[in-house]
């Protein structure tokens, strides 16, 4: 009965973690996407970067939603499966943020 409560305490951590971070790559995301626009536009041409960072912030923001819809629901059961769903979407947005971070760095590289 006590590790019960142990793990849904942890698996309650989890989700406030996982909310404040995607929150804040969500607002790294669009800062980004505003310098990129400078950058471009100076430069007179335009790349792929600014939207896979667009669709990158989408992701972020549907863990986001997701985390707090975890947090405010009441049931346990629902809880975990949604938990498992957001830890898999926010790893998930953590790739595709290393991979568009790739193909900025290569498309700047050799242009």
């Amino acid at each position: 009965m006590l590790k019960e409560k142990g793990n849904a305490k942890l698996d309650e951590d989890i989700c406030v973690h996982i909310f404040t971070a995607s929150a804040g790559m969500v607002g790294v995301c669009i800062t980004v996407i505003g310098i990129f626009q400078v950058i471009t536009t100076l430069r007179r041409e335009g790349t792929l970067g600014d939207d896979l960072l667009a669709i990158n912030a989408i992701l972020y923001l549907m863990t986001t939603i997701l985390s707090y819809w975890a947090l405010r629901t009441r049931r346990q059961r629902r809880n975990h499966t949604l938990e498992k769903v957001i830890d898999m979407l926010f790893l998930a947005a953590l790739t595709f943020t290393t991979v568009v971070a790739g193909v900025i760095t290569w498309a700047m590289t050799f242009t």
